[in-house]
């Protein structure tokens, strides 16, 4: 009996990472600066929706290892998020044994977050360091998944990966941020609403 693969159907922007992941595989410096740009924006409001300022030596770090195994990946733009989103999470948790700390993100809260934390219009896109203060609200698991899914853009599959969570967790646990964060914006919005709050494409 033959075995059925799964098709996955890439957007115009996951081909385009595809494309800049084997070019740069290959030496061309302009691919992996275009592969940076499209990556270091979600695992940048990862880390720092978990760090706060903190964030940047890690960051510094993950790219530094993002660099030297890139040879070895294999897989189109969505694996490669989800790589570099591994590689994040294991330098974080590094970085929180090394400082023997909780994730400080119930201590983050940007300068924006008091203009917009009462009542923000209903449809606006929130800037992304206030939308992250307010995921910074949630408990650590359902922030780390909202994060993962919602600023990093993995699947449910690959958040479940990066985290060693069943896919049903990774769904509970966004279920349950995502309804957090509706009571904490006062909005009745859904999931995609929510999500264009967190900077996401509309």
């Amino acid at each position: 009996m033959r075995e059925r693969r799964r098709v996955r159907h890439l957007s115009a922007d996951d081909l385009a990472l595809s494309t800049a992941v084997a070019r740069a595989q290959d030496g061309d410096e302009a691919a992996f600066s275009a592969l940076y740009r499209s990556v270091h924006p979600g695992l940048d409001g990862y880390l720092r929706g978990l760090l706060g300022d903190e964030a940047d030596d890690v960051a510094a770090a993950v790219w530094r290892e993002i660099a030297g195994d890139l040879p070895r990946f294999r897989g189109d733009g969505p694996g490669f998020r989800g790589w570099t989103a591994s590689i994040a999470r294991r330098h974080l948790r590094g970085h929180l044994r090394r400082h023997s700390a909780l994730p400080r993100s119930a201590d983050f809260r940007s300068p924006l977050a008091a203009d917009h934390a009462g009542h923000p219009p209903r449809g606006a896109v929130v800037p992304g360091e206030t939308a992250r203060s307010w995921i910074a609200r949630l408990p650590r698991a359902q922030a780390e998944v909202i994060l993962l899914r919602h600023v990093v853009r993995l699947d449910e599959p690959a958040t479940a990966r990066v985290l060693g969570r069943p896919v049903l967790v990774v769904r509970t646990l966004e279920r349950r941020g995502l309804r957090s964060l509706a009571r904490l914006l006062d909005t009745s919005h859904e999931k995609h609403h929510v999500g264009r709050t967190l900077g996401e494409p509309g």
